[in-house]
């Protein structure tokens, strides 16, 4: 009796880990689509608490920090006006999330209307109740390029 009632209350708490990691997969999934689309409206009030406050963007023409990530999405010096998502993997490990988006970006860079490829790969973490964007990489790929999951 007890070996059955061990193996009901293991199986019950693997089935509910797998069901909340399942949900926060869900969850930053959501939140990296939530983001483009901030970025896309240019809404830094929302970017601003996302960010953290070390974070890193890493560009094709630079590698810089929270604020002036902000300031160029405010000012329009880059435009990520809609970023159409491909493909998307995601992967919980504690309390860090990465997210890998294959996705087609049209832009306007420079008064310049780009229309480019990348892979983009952010990296979130779980801080108090939040999660907080620490990284943001885009890397330029060919139109055949795949996420393996």
């Amino acid at each position: 009796m007890k070996a059955i009632t061990l193996f009901l209350a293991f199986s019950l708490l693997a089935v509910t880990s797998s069901f909340a990691q399942s949900n926060t997969e869900d969850f930053i999934r959501q939140l990296s689509k939530d983001k483009w689309q901030w970025m896309s409206e240019k809404n830094v009030e929302k970017l601003e608490k996302l960010f953290d406050d070390k974070a890193k963007f890493v560009h094709m023409s630079g590698t810089w920090k929270k604020d002036e990530e902000l300031d160029i999405i405010k000012t329009g010096r880059i435009w990520y006006k809609k970023a159409t998502i491909k493909d998307s993997a995601v992967e919980i490990l504690g309390k860090t999330a990465i997210v890998w988006n294959r996705i087609t970006l049209d832009a306007i860079v420079r008064e310049q209307v780009a229309v480019t490829e990348f892979t983009v790969t952010e990296v979130y973490q779980k801080q108090g109740r939040e999660w907080k964007m620490l990284a943001l990489t885009f890397s330029s790929v060919r139109d055949t390029h795949e996420i393996k999951h």
